[in-house]
């Protein structure tokens, strides 16, 4: 009885080891892609935001949204209609997206986004990237609209 004790103890600190080395791997893979692919992450955010703007200005029929890019590479929306602006940065060392909105209620914290990359299937190399807050993947579509309508003075969904 002793033997069989002890071989099931030696499997099953053998199990434990090969999953914590398995998890430090998928960290590193995770982080790695998520360095390499940040540059087109935000581009794919910087596009989308020009993207609304243009598409809420077709359908206002005025420039209510102003949206420029400053020199340090942070995106500026501005609302005619209301003098506030919202202003999007992106920190490339830390992998973060943060929204900071003129519109939003005082006590209301700005949004801040984490790059991370994740496994999409069985073979080591299924990965992507996606955004995340409090742990949750993020549409950034959905965020970025409700965020306009916060800018633009309407509540963040409709009723």
């Amino acid at each position: 009885m002793r033997d069989e004790s002890a071989k099931q103890a030696a499997q099953e600190y053998l199990a434990a080891k090969l999953s914590e080395e398995e998890q430090i791997y998928e960290d590193t893979q995770n982080k790695a892609l998520a360095l390499a692919r940040a540059p087109m992450v935000w581009k794919y955010i910087k596009d989308t935001i020009f993207e609304k703007c243009r598409e809420w200005n077709a359908i206002t029929q005025e420039e209510t949204l102003t949206c420029k890019e400053t020199a340090m590479g942070d995106l500026r929306i501005w609302c005619a209609a209301r003098r506030q602006q919202m202003m999007v940065h992106y920190d490339s060392k830390r992998l973060l997206v943060t929204v900071r909105n003129g519109g939003r209620l005082e006590h209301e914290k700005d949004v801040i986004l984490h790059m991370e990359g994740y496994r999409t299937g069985p073979e080591r190399t299924d990965r992507d990237v996606h955004l995340v807050r409090n742990e949750q993947a993020v549409n950034i579509d959905m965020l970025l609209v409700g965020e306009l309508r916060v800018l633009t003075g309407l509540e963040r969904q409709r009723k």
